[in-house]
């Protein structure tokens, strides 16, 4: 792929941040796209336009002349059902009216709440979609709805899949502000659900790194893969120990149930969708990224290098308030 193509990354949060990085990092000439046109900081070089992803008449203007495009915008976490799905109905549409020969290339991100509570059991790529909950049915209607355009020809498309994440930038995340600018501050970190169960933590630099390397590979397209991570059996316990390890003191925490999350979104909307996804924290949540890293030999950062690297962050950031 030559570095004067053009890459545009649709959506400036966190991952949309990793992949712009990633691709900065390749060497790739980069358009942003979010509502404001403003991005701070942004490496030289990196353009940022303001767009509306709802229209897929501006997703067209915006990705004209695209190699690949990256799905990494979203609505409020509490809008996801009447207003993900139609979004990115509107990219896709936008991005295959673009076609005038080979079908052009859409990266999109996802995360694993299609497969619904898959018992303990490690969650791959061939599982069904088998969702219980408001927020995983509209994944999955939107997992099969990009898949059905690929196979209609529209579009090519490939999805990364990736765990609850955590890193530079990620501040609404089981592993976010709510803990690690209280440990860094001596205070107790805010979890959910069970200490002891494994559950699977994406750090986002792995997984704007694995989007940007689905976005080069012809073999990616046409299917879903689970992005790497590293020690994908870890418990909250043992993460939060290495928190304590990177500040250089043991981090105290606080444990939050149903009840609680129930109570704090009487008033938090974001809170009140939380409640329906507290399954995941109360069984083992492993991710099987396996096939991913055969396929492209890729393998995650070290999970203590990437939690450096997010105290570090979080210190130099600290809270606005």
């Amino acid at each position: 792929m030559d570095n004067n193509d053009l890459h545009v990354v649709l959506g400036t949060g966190p991952l949309g941040r990793a992949v712009m990085e990633a691709l900065a990092a390749r060497g790739r000439r980069v358009r942003m796209v979010n509502r404001s046109g403003a991005l701070k900081p942004a490496p030289a070089g990196v353009e940022v336009v303001a767009g509306n992803v709802y229209d897929s008449g501006n997703v067209r203007e915006l990705t004209r002349g695209a190699a690949v495009v990256y799905q990494c915008a979203q609505p409020e976490y509490h809008e996801w059902q009447e207003k993900f799905a139609p979004l990115q109905a509107a990219v896709i549409d936008g991005v295959a009216g673009h076609r005038n020969g080979a079908a052009p290339r859409l990266v999109i991100a996802e995360n694993l709440y299609m497969y619904g509570d898959p018992n303990g059991q490690p969650m791959h790529e061939d599982m069904p979609h088998a969702a219980h909950t408001r927020k995983g049915r509209v994944r999955a209607q939107m997992a099969e709805a990009a898949l059905a355009a690929h196979r209609a020809g529209k579009v090519r498309i490939a999805i990364g899949r990736a765990s609850d994440f955590f890193g530079p930038h990620v501040l609404n995340s089981a592993m976010g502000e709510r803990v690690f600018y209280p440990a860094l501050a001596g205070k107790a970190a805010q979890l959910a659900g069970q200490l002891d169960l494994p559950h699977t933590q994406t750090y986002i630099g792995d997984f704007g790194q694995a989007l940007a390397l689905l976005g080069e590979r012809d073999e990616a397209f046409g299917q879903a893969w689970h992005v790497p991570n590293d020690q994908p059996r870890i418990t909250q316990r043992e993460f939060i120990t290495l928190v304590g390890e990177a500040i250089g003191q043991p981090v105290t925490w606080m444990m939050g149930g149903r009840v609680m999350m129930s109570v704090i979104g009487l008033f938090n909307p974001g809170a009140r969708e939380t409640v329906e996804m507290l399954y995941e924290f109360e069984k083992p949540h492993i991710v099987d990224s396996s096939r991913f890293e055969r396929a492209f030999g890729m393998r995650a950062t070290p999970l203590r290098e990437a939690i450096r690297t997010t105290v570090a962050w979080f210190k130099s950031n600290p809270p606005a308030h």
